[in-house]
């Protein structure tokens, strides 16, 4: 499959993405990976981040729709 991730904007704040129709954002029981977590793969590699990378989720988008998702990337001190 080729990698679905289409980043319309992003800064020290938020990753905007476009998510194609039949994606999850957040996980479910099906176990298929949902946009979040390749969005974290993303910040990972580009950025070369140790250790686990978080994405906050401000909104949804149902499965079958497709649209533009908003993530949270939180600085630094946010989480110490």
């Amino acid at each position: 499959m080729v990698n679905p991730l289409q980043v319309l904007y992003e800064d020290n704040h938020l990753l905007i993405i476009n998510k194609p129709a039949g994606m999850l954002v957040q996980g479910d029981v099906t176990g298929d990976k949902p946009l979040v977590e390749i969005g974290k793969e993303y910040i990972k590699e580009k950025y070369q981040k140790p250790g686990a990378v978080f994405l906050g989720v401000v909104h949804r988008l149902d499965r079958p729709v497709s649209g533009v998702v908003v993530f949270a990337r939180p600085r630094k001190h946010w989480r110490e």
